[in-house]
């Protein structure tokens, strides 16, 4: 075994970062046809491109890599509507996801054909692959013919891959109906991401002690902290804040509605939120024993509104403590809700809807829930980290 200051210095072996490692990152393969609709996915959720913007984009000519960083890190491989198999570069053995984009209003034969066939060749080299079909520019019909078309390209691929081999109709591939004018593509690509986070399960949990009522589900997930009392959220997400994307939210059904509205809220916090910054009160040393008298209203110290988290410079020393932004609105009186943001990490933040009332009389209790809850997320969020640094190796 060793004595104690070895068996701490096997561990440094271990968890310390590598120099000039590079960084494991879980990778997402973008594919479809010409003018599906690929890159201004991409460019509405990780650039922040207005959607409207998007007629305008290039078509893309060769493989572009998009490095990006949640909770976990990840790659998003944007590829040319001509790209193959063959052609592609890369084994499928590499990707964890493939995503493939399917314009609704495109004949669907060529679309069809090309998605069997990565299809095949995805589950040959990696049978544990997540599949994901979008079927993508819904806004562009009406419902009920949004509805049939959609029913239609899900029949078709799944007639055409029985036609392959009856062993690929358990393939499991999931369709989402998406479009950059509003939140279903959001919702489709969390979705997507899910799959790939090993510690959602514990994210949901601490989500679900969030909002929960059950005094030993606390207990288990909290054994050591003070015993935390009921929030009575109905609804709570954890958001990358930059793309709006939720990484985790609670057991309760995703509401359509509840979802837009925390989008749109954060949204609004990310127009806003750089026009304020966070001013620390400091002390003045009095100038006079006598007391005086002001009429002027108290200014606050730090606004409502959050400011974008700073990413500290490891080379230099921090003297000032972290920040955390938080905010909240409460809705129109005939309906009695207050959203909350209270930021988590530079790149999270949760975002939960309670009752208005509950809100009012429970504001300190809501605020002592959350440093918990932000500190569990840190936990994980490190755990993420390191491994994706290869500092963890079990």
């Amino acid at each position: 075994m060793g004595s104690p200051q070895q068996q701490q210095e096997s561990y440094l072996k271990l968890t310390k970062p590598l120099q000039n490692a590079p960084l494991l990152r879980s990778k997402i393969l973008l594919v479809g046809t010409r003018r599906s609709g690929k890159t201004s996915i991409l460019q509405v959720l990780f650039k922040n491109l207005p959607s409207k913007q998007t007629f305008f984009l290039e078509p893309t000519m060769r493989v572009t890599k998009y490095p990006y960083d949640t909770i976990i890190p990840l790659e998003i491989w944007d590829c040319p509507g001509n790209i193959t198999v063959d052609t592609l570069g890369a084994p499928l053995s590499e990707f964890s996801t493939i995503v493939f984009v399917i314009d609704i209003r495109d004949l669907y034969q060529q679309p069809i054909v090309k998605l069997v066939e990565f299809i095949v060749a995805a589950c040959q080299a990696n049978p544990h692959i997540n599949l994901e079909v979008f079927v993508h520019k819904a806004e562009k019909l009406q419902e009920d013919d949004k509805i049939e078309n959609f029913r239609q390209i899900h029949e078709r691929v799944m007639d055409r891959l029985a036609d392959e081999s009856p062993d690929y109709e358990q393939v499991p591939l999931n369709f989402h109906l998406t479009s950059v004018y509003d939140y279903t593509l959001q919702e489709a690509f969390s979705r997507v991401i899910h799959k790939l986070i090993d510690s959602l399960p514990y994210l949901e949990n601490l989500l679900d002690v969030f909002c929960s009522v059950s005094p030993s589900m606390i207990c288990s997930v909290f054994p050591s902290k003070p015993t935390l009392k009921n929030t009575s959220s109905p609804k709570a997400f954890l958001f990358d804040t930059t793309s709006k994307l939720y990484v985790a939210t609670d057991a309760s059904p995703v509401d359509q509605a509840a979802h837009n509205l925390c989008c749109d809220y954060l949204h609004m916090l990310n127009s806003f939120g750089p026009l304020y910054k966070y001013a620390p009160s400091t002390l003045m040393p009095p100038t006079s024993l006598t007391p005086t008298r002001s009429n002027a209203p108290p200014t606050p110290s730090a606004p409502l509104s959050p400011a974008p988290a700073e990413t500290p410079d490891p080379s230099k020393p921090s003297t000032k403590p972290p920040s955390y932004p938080s905010a909240s609105t409460s809705l129109s009186p005939s309906q009695p809700v207050t959203l909350t943001y209270h930021l988590v990490t530079p790149h999270l933040a949760l975002v939960a809807s309670l009752p208005t009332p509950v809100f009012e009389m429970r504001r300190g209790l809501v605020e002592w829930n959350v440093v918990w809850f932000r500190q569990g997320v840190r936990e994980i969020w490190q755990v993420e980290k390191e491994r994706s640094e290869g500092e963890l190796t079990a």
